[in-house]
């Protein structure tokens, strides 16, 4: 690999707070090494429009807690032509840009891994997405903030819900994956919560929220995923308890792109930081086609492939903790 002299960066996918800090962990570590670095605006169809800027240390100044991107996103179907990425390609060359760092999800690291096997330029992968569902680390960036925002939004909704004797059924994103609904649900203590993961069937949740009923519980929550098993939507599943429990005033509540905004917490500042210093480390080392994340408290590295195609499962020891604790 040759000499890297400049570093390119990029955010895809869908935005996650903590990606600005990671924006400008990336650029003040090319300062720091006294390495060029640019940005690349609205990800990989910026990249082929040339939508590019020179960063420095002080273009990033006030960034790190700011929600979303300043580099915006955006989705490319240039990029999956190989006319685009040859475009894209020539850009990056035009700007004498070595080597590149994409802050995103597996569908950003796949076009990185594309990108790096037609051309051979080297990419390393930050994983930001608030969906906790990528391979190598146990910790996406935005996964905390947006834990944090599921939590407290259904702490309110439980105010109401114990004010007026409802069952509320808060539905948080993941449609592949149950991270921020098992978490949030427990942390929240919501009394069932539906995951894609695990199908507990629609049985079992009408026998809980009556087993609740006679209990004596005036309200209850249910934190449902988007890709939850049961093959229903949230609608749907409120519905069904109606029929089926008329005793229920039931109502929906979906929490929906808040998760993804506001200002990333302090665990994401902190996680996006090193990351993005031992992202720019790995290309002076000569390294290439991996990810940085977090294991053990300990920044690791995977192959980027493998972070894309190992998943990430749910840990079910949580949800065995969250049937006895909401008992």
């Amino acid at each position: 690999m040759k000499k890297i002299t400049k570093i390119a960066v990029m955010t895809s996918g869908g935005d996650a707070p903590g990606m600005n800090a990671a924006i400008r962990a990336v650029v003040r570590s090319c300062a720091y090494y006294s390495l060029g670095c640019v940005g690349i605006y609205r990800g990989y169809e910026g990249l082929i429009e040339d939508d590019l800027v020179d960063l420095n240390a002080r273009s990033v100044h006030n960034i790190i807690n700011k929600g979303g991107t300043i580099l915006k996103s955006a989705r490319s179907k240039g990029f999956r032509t190989k006319e685009g990425r040859q475009k894209a390609y020539e850009n990056l060359m035009e700007r004498e840009v070595d080597a590149m760092v994409v802050i995103g999800g597996d569908g950003s690291f796949t076009g990185a891994v594309l990108f790096n096997e037609e051309f051979g330029f080297p990419v390393i992968g930050i994983p930001g997405t608030i969906d906790n569902d990528i391979f190598g680390t146990s910790h996406t960036l935005g996964y905390d903030t947006a834990l944090n925002t599921a939590v407290e939004a259904i702490d309110k909704i439980r105010d109401t819900a114990s004010s007026h004797n409802r069952l509320f059924f808060v539905e948080v994103m993941g449609r592949d994956a149950g991270f921020i609904a098992l978490n949030a649900g427990v942390g929240a203590g919501a009394e069932e919560i539906l995951i894609p993961e695990e199908d507990l069937g629609l049985d079992r949740l009408l026998e809980s929220l009556e087993k609740s009923r006679r209990a004596g519980k005036s309200s209850s929550i249910v934190v449902v995923a988007e890709g939850d098993k049961s093959g229903r939507n949230v609608y749907e599943l409120a519905s069904y308890v109606e029929e089926n429990l008329p005793q229920y005033d039931v109502r929906v509540s979906i929490l929906g792109h808040m998760q993804r905004g506001g200002s990333p917490s302090c665990f994401d500042r902190v996680l996006a930081s090193r990351l993005g210093v031992k992202a720019v480390e790995l290309l002076l080392d000569g390294q290439t086609n991996l990810m940085v994340g977090l294991k053990d408290n300990k920044v690791i590295s995977t192959d980027i492939k493998e972070a894309i195609s190992g998943g990430h499962s749910i840990n079910y020891e949580l949800l065995r903790i969250s049937d006895i604790i909401t008992t």
